[in-house]
């Protein structure tokens, strides 16, 4: 599904520029440089087996490295094209935010914990699941619920919120994941990257801190706004009060006013002090 992004510093993520970003130009640069290691040795038969995720080798055979190196492994140039597109367009802005370490740890969490939920569910696959679609469906995942009011253009004509078009995904892979045929073990393991992403986000409070950080900011200008309005007001009144006593003493002189009237000016002259200070 071909999308556009657009972002409010767009000129950093869709400029045609390299990544910012540390992890994001490392694994950009890892996965490219295997698949055209891959490529042109034609070891794409030897390594699939070895290094791809095989549910019965994994168990049956104690590969036990396969939930992570599947990760850096892509069958064919718009499989690891894709996927790096998206990481690149999606991830940058993340990694930025969340920092470095955290966005490395969530990245491989997602990755290996889908390729798990995948053995789990197919256990007897001797089918080769390659790919970092299980991570990349996580940052996506991590993407819509840190930023759920940008635009994606689909096809780049239909504008459609990233919310919105993560759930569309989810659907899709969930359908997918439960319908019989040869591609259920890699929609199984683009559902399970969500599903990990989602727990885990959970569990360390990412989902929550930016709306209740956007929560607390609005409640703090509002009441700082509140408190300009209430001293404005106080201060017209006292304006007002300070006008009628001058009037006051111009006509009947200083002796003719009030205690209370002669609080009112010690008053307003300490507050009008501090307001105007001298040089």
């Amino acid at each position: 599904m071909r999308h556009y992004y657009r972002s409010p510093v767009g000129a950093d993520y869709f400029g045609w520029r390299p990544p910012r970003t540390g992890i994001i130009r490392t694994l950009l640069i890892t996965n490219l440089g295997i698949w055209m290691l891959a490529t042109l040795t034609g070891s794409e038969r030897l390594l699939f087996p070895i290094f791809g995720l095989v549910p019965d080798y994994f168990i049956s055979r104690l590969m036990i490295w396969q939930p992570v190196t599947y990760m850096f492994l892509h069958a064919g140039f718009w499989h690891v094209a894709m996927n790096m597109f998206v990481l690149w367009m999606f991830g940058s802005e993340l990694e930025e935010r969340w920092g470095a370490r955290y966005f490395l740890r969530y990245y491989l969490i997602t990755g290996v914990g889908a390729g798990l939920i995948t053995v789990l569910f197919s256990a007897g696959s001797t089918i080769p699941v390659v790919g970092a679609s299980g991570a990349i469906y996580g940052v996506l995942l991590a993407y819509g619920t840190a930023f759920p009011d940008r635009q994606v253009y689909i096809y780049f004509m239909l504008p459609v919120r990233v919310k919105y078009f993560v759930g569309f995904l989810a659907v899709v892979a969930f359908m997918a994941s439960i319908q019989s045929g040869s591609s259920t073990v890699s929609h199984l393991t683009h559902l399970s990257g969500m599903l990990i992403g989602w727990a885990f986000l959970r569990a360390t409070g990412k989902s929550r801190q930016p709306r209740i950080r956007q929560q607390v900011d609005h409640m703090l200008e509002a009441r700082r706004i509140a408190k300009e309005m209430e001293k404005d007001r106080e201060e017209k009144i006292l304006r007002g009060q300070v006008d009628q006593i001058l009037d006051k003493i111009n006509t009947h002189g200083y002796a003719s006013l009030t205690k209370a009237e002669q609080d009112i000016l010690r008053r307003a002259a300490v507050r009008f002090s501090r307001k105007n200070p001298k040089n």
